[in-house]
């Protein structure tokens, strides 16, 4: 699985031909969660609290780059890094 961003020790990745909807995975400290890309909603696992509000604030500001992505993911071929939160 493809890791497409990482900051303050959170880990965002998409797989490749992944179920719908278009969405990506994060990962923090061994916990993990799926969000929905167009609605930022969590549809699987969760994440702390803090780690969730950095995920959701780096997603809003990327969410282009992220559909982007997913289409790519869907071919499949090489996705695009996208800036960390700074």
């Amino acid at each position: 699985m493809p890791e497409i961003s990482r900051f303050y020790g959170i880990v965002i990745r998409m797989y490749f031909q992944d179920h719908n909807p278009p969405h990506f995975h994060a990962e923090y400290q061994g916990m993990n969660a799926e969000y929905d890309i167009k609605t930022l909603d969590v549809i699987a696992g969760n994440l702390p609290k803090r780690a969730h509000a950095l995920v959701l604030e780096w997603a809003s500001q990327h969410k282009e780059e992220l559909l982007n992505n997913w289409e790519k993911a869907t071919v499949p071929v090489k996705l695009d890094s996208i800036e960390p939160l700074n």
